[in-house]
């Protein structure tokens, strides 16, 4: 037989593509438009449909970047279309073919029902099927002309990102607006023909089944009048039926599919257009399970769900018949799908537990799994704290992004820091915006991985980013690849039943263990630097306002917990952890918005903690510790002089009850305080930290503090990437306008750097010693100004160190210093929280921090045969896109040298930066509300139960990586404890001896106890 191949695909492309697709809307009349711009911000319906309209013919140009165009489209359907489907067809002027970054609209009936969205691949309104002639259609329809952030993929700044620069030119150009007839016959035809040619293209060009598909494809292009499309249109069916009628092999791979639509809370547009793509999504997800029976939906995310239940109580009645009908499926139980490394411990915690909550009291839905596709890595801690909210199972996605390594499994468990396991899958599709196309459908059965140990996969199908989710045409695709030969079984159903399926067929799946660390995206520890501080002070201020909100509420007669502020601000920050805000990785709008939303947390925390202070009566100065150790540390007190206090772990004491400590002395550029000794350089480097402790042991292997400045231009992806060749060009910044000392006391003496470089930036550092402790603090203060720059603060430590240890959530992971390997080399950028610790037998130093994440850690062998292990701290980049102003301006924060530091040193020091002592006028309770004697064992919060019984939650864990055994006790008459599960739902009783509870645990274990009060 001869090779025609290549006339017959290129005849049916033709074909198809002229043809066939034009043909699908048979028949079509203009509908009446009429236009009103909002103006400003999006307004109500009522608002919009009391506005004056005026007479708008289609290509006619509309819509400034971010702005509100209201339309109203009227029609009648003819009478001669009486029993045929009839739809609206609307184009509001669409570029490309992604949803979820351009014009989108919402349809409404004249009494504000929200019908259903449109975008590029979702244009149609259902009228009537069949219509019975004569129908009047009256719609009102928000369009949103968002801009196109993605233009020229991500290659030059835009000032399109935020609403104060974005200009007001119209951005598109209305196409069309009809009542139209779609003609069914050739719309099937259309997806027939898609099916078939996708699959026979990634068929091998030796499979029979090819060969097969292509001349039943030419057989059917014999049957097509060309003349008369719709009339032949079902003959030609009749011809391609065969070859769509031939089952799957038995042993065919099988795709378990389930719609979904991710939307990102905030990216390429700002929260308030994500409230209406949530409406405009849920809208079509809940039309489409009206007509396929056999749909089913996942979605995660419950602020998403209360931003519709709160503004769209329609769409909201529609998501909840869904759930009831088993077609929707609440799944994630999380706030928000936030980052997978940046968010604290409690913070990750806290994202579980509402999510799940909000589920179970709204829809009597506990969700089984977390769904977290799109974040940029996955902490080891996951693992355990998923478990302990009560999920089975973790989905992910985005470690296919990997730019050096490929993941080796698709199917496996995935073993957490403190040993917990977790049944995790990760789509072989490679995308969680799947429609079943050939070439996705070929991809996932030769990408998977468990082939001979697992037979199956999961493919979330559905447009996505931006929304816009499912179509009819993903679903008919879906149908047709039901049991089809030459391709995967497609499925559709819940995630829980292919969780279930996948487990109980791959019970000794392999075993992942620790971190999921995605070869790419490292820039997100760094990029937005004010907005990753905002969150981690965010975070430490809840906690204190917790602690002493529940110290007051035991101890103040009369004082009221304030759990509904409490948890609105505490949503406040979760929301913000989303992975494309804290990562900082969205326009500057978001970012703008981010810090502003910071501030104002800030401002109510404050005076949250300052109201449950107050109660605890009036009395002279004490000190406030909220942190879960004991400190001895140099406060200043309002009138500006210093005083050295002792106060215990989450309780306070008077002021100046500290001990005497030797006096901090300075000599020329010499700090010392009898603990260490360190000499600053000319040039406002650290020359040399001698720790006294250790018989004068020199720290460093050569200049500390080193400020270097490296050009920073990533392959693709501004905000998120930072390429390992960004080490290869850099200055370091050694000219220092001055290096001046700016406090000689006894408990405190400091020496100010001051520097400009580049492009009229500079940077203002403090270097500071304290009586009584060897921490070395440098306060900065940076005015930026650079573009396309990294900034990084060095630490060469005279250490041979193995691996680094960083801070996670609930604990810490090791990290080799070496690059044995690809996948070691791949980690020059890595993320922590508090701090870095780097250690030989005997000794050790610790970095601490403030509000940094980023950090990268190597090492050398010196001439003299020493080695150097460095330390460096990423503190600020400059991207350009999709921000062109990102991070320029001022930034304040501290971070600190710790000679001589054990783990647990960097540990204690790493709450005391992050919760500061608080000076207050009220006498503190005679002891805590709860204390721990036991090594170890790390009390993380402190707060009421959510349920307002009065008992009280405590959360703790295992922070040195060791067994632990400790006692736990209270600060009031306790009646009894449980052990709980994050939601604090009872697991289990726990032993009371009087006010005292044991507590054993394993390392890195995480335990949530409810203490009862006596009344």
């Amino acid at each position: 037989m001869h090779d025609e191949r290549r006339r017959i695909e290129e005849r049916v492309e033709r074909v198809h593509t002229q043809r066939i697709k034009p043909a699908i809307h048979s028949a079509s009349v203009p509908f009446q438009v009429e236009a009103w711009q909002a103006p400003g911000e999006p307004v109500p319906f009522e608002e919009a449909a009391a506005a004056p309209y005026e007479p708008f013919a289609m290509d006619t140009p509309w819509g400034p970047p971010w702005g509100t165009t209201w339309f109203r489209m009227r029609g009648q359907v003819p009478a001669e279309w009486a029993g045929r489907r009839v739809e609206a067809v609307i184009d509001l002027g669409f570029v490309g073919d992604w949803p979820g970054n351009q014009a989108e609209a919402l349809v409404h009936l004249t009494d504000g029902t929200p019908l259903k969205a449109v975008n590029p691949l979702n244009q149609y309104v259902p009228i009537a099927h069949p219509a019975t002639g004569g129908e009047t259609v009256d719609y009102l329809v928000e369009a949103a002309s968002n801009p196109d952030i993605l233009a020229n993929n991500f290659a030059a700044p835009t000032p399109l990102g935020d609403v104060l620069t974005a200009g007001d030119k119209p951005l598109y150009t209305f196409q069309r607006a009809d009542l139209a007839v779609l003609d069914e016959n050739v719309w099937h035809l259309d997806l027939d023909l898609q099916v078939l040619r996708e699959l026979m293209v990634h068929l091998e060009a030796h499979d029979p089944r090819r060969h097969e598909i292509m001349h039943t494809l030419d057989r059917a292009m014999d049957a097509l009048d060309l003349d008369d499309i719709s009339g032949s249109a079902a003959a030609v069916r009749e011809v391609l039926a065969p070859a769509l009628a031939k089952p799957a092999h038995a042993s065919a791979h099988t795709v378990s599919g389930v719609g979904h639509a991710h939307i990102d809370s905030a990216w390429l547009w700002p929260i308030r257009e994500t409230k209406r793509k949530t409406s405009r999504t849920f809208s079509n997800v809940t039309s489409l399970a009206d007509e396929y029976e056999d749909f089913i939906f996942a979605c995660s995310q419950a602020q998403q769900y209360e931003w519709v239940r709160d503004n769209y109580p329609h769409v909201w009645e529609r998501i909840k018949k869904s759930v009831e009908k088993g077609q929707w499926a609440p799944v994630g139980g999380m706030w928000v799908e936030a980052d997978g490394n940046l968010p604290g411990g409690e913070a990750l915690a806290r994202q579980l537990i509402h999510g799940k909550r909000f589920f179970i009291e709204h829809f009597g839905v506990e969700t089984k799994g977390v769904w977290l596709p799109d974040s940029f890595g996955y902490t080891a801690a996951y693992p355990q704290l998923a478990k302990l909210a009560g999920n089975e199972w973790f989905l992910t996605q985005k470690i296919s992004w990997n730019q050096t390594n490929k993941f080796p499994h698709h199917t496996f468990w995935w073993e957490g820091i403190d040993g917990t396991r977790i049944f995790t899958h990760f789509p072989p599709v490679d995308t969680y915006n799947a429609r079943f196309s050939g070439e996705e459908m070929d991809r996932a059965v030769r990408n998977y991985q468990e082939k001979g140990g697992g037979t199956r996969s999961l493919a979330p199908f559905g447009w996505g980013d931006g929304g816009g989710g499912p179509t009819r045409e993903i679903m008919e695709r879906a149908r047709r690849l039901a049991d089809l030969e030459g391709s995967p079984k497609v499925v559709v159903e819940h995630p829980d039943a292919f969780f279930a399926k996948a487990r109980d067929e791959y019970p000794d799946a392999p075993v992942w263990a620790g971190e999921l660390y995605l070869e790419l995206h490292r820039a997100t520890y760094t990029s937005q630097a004010r907005t990753k501080q905002g969150n981690r002070r965010s975070e430490h201020i809840l906690r204190e306002a917790e602690l002493w909100a529940t110290t007051a509420a035991l101890h103040a007669p009369g004082y009221s917990y304030p759990y509904d502020k409490l948890d609105r601000l505490w949503k406040t920050v979760l929301l913000h952890q989303f992975h494309d805000i804290l990562p900082g990785s969205s326009i500057a709008w978001v970012h703008r918005e981010a810090e502003a939303e910071y501030a104002r947390v800030a401002k109510e925390v404050e005076a949250l903690t300052a109201e449950a202070i107050a109660a605890l009566g009036t009395g002279d100065a004490h000190v406030f510790n909220t942190s879960p150790l004991d400190r001895g540390e140099v406060v200043r007190t309002a009138d500006g002089s210093l005083v050295h206090t002792v106060v215990p772990a989450n309780g306070s004491a008077p002021l100046g009850a500290g001990e005497g400590t030797d006096p901090v002395t300075v000599t020329g550029r010499v700090l010392d305080n009898g603990l260490v000794r360190v000499e600053i350089a000319e040039d406002g480097t650290l020359a040399s930290v001698r720790d006294l402790r250790a018989g004068g042991r020199e720290v460093l292997a050569d200049k500390g503090n080193l400020l270097r400045l490296h050009t920073d231009l990533p392959n693709y992806w501004d905000a998120w990437d930072v390429d390992s060749h960004y080490k290869n060009r850099y200055t370091d910044l050694l000219d220092a306008d001055s290096v001046t000392v700016v406090e000689e006391d006894p408990l405190r003496g400091a020496i100010r750097v001051e520097r400009s470089f580049g492009k009229g930036s500079k940077i203002t550092q403090t270097i500071s010693l304290r009586a009584g402790s060897p921490r070395i603090d440098f306060e900065t203060d940076i005015d930026w100004h650079e573009a396309e720059k990294f900034l990084k603060a060095g630490f060469p430590v005279d250490i041979r160190a193995p691996h680094s240890s960083a801070e996670i959530q609930f604990g810490h992971i090791q990290r080799p210093t070496h690059t044995n390997t690809s996948w070691e080399a791949a980690r020059f950028e890595v993320s922590g929280h508090r701090w870095v610790h780097i250690a030989e037998p005997g000794y050790g130093v610790a970095v601490i921090n403030d509000s940094t994440y980023g950090h990268d850690v190597s090492r050398t062998v010196r001439e003299d045969g020493g080695t150097t292990t460095t330390v460096r701290l990423s503190l600020v980049r400059a991207p350009r896109v999709p921000d062109p102003e990102a991070d320029q301006g001022r930034h304040r924060f501290t971070y600190a040298l710790l000679p001589g530091a054990s783990v647990e040193d960097a540990i204690a020091e790493g709450y005391a930066l992050n919760l500061p002592l608080r000076i207050a006028d009220a006498a503190g309770p005679a002891e805590p509300v709860v204390s721990v004697d036991g090594a170890g064992v790390t009390v993380e919060a402190v707060k009421l139960a959510d349920d307002a019984s009065g008992d009280v939650v405590v959360r703790l864990y295992e922070s040195r990586g060791g067994r632990a055994e400790g006692v736990l006790r209270t600060g009031f008459p306790l009646a009894g404890a449980q052990v709980t599960d994050l939601l604090e739902r009872p697991l289990e009783a726990a032993a009371t001896e009087g006010n005292a509870v044991p507590v054993a645990l394993r390392p890195f274990e995480v335990k949530t106890l409810r203490l009862t009060v006596e009344k």
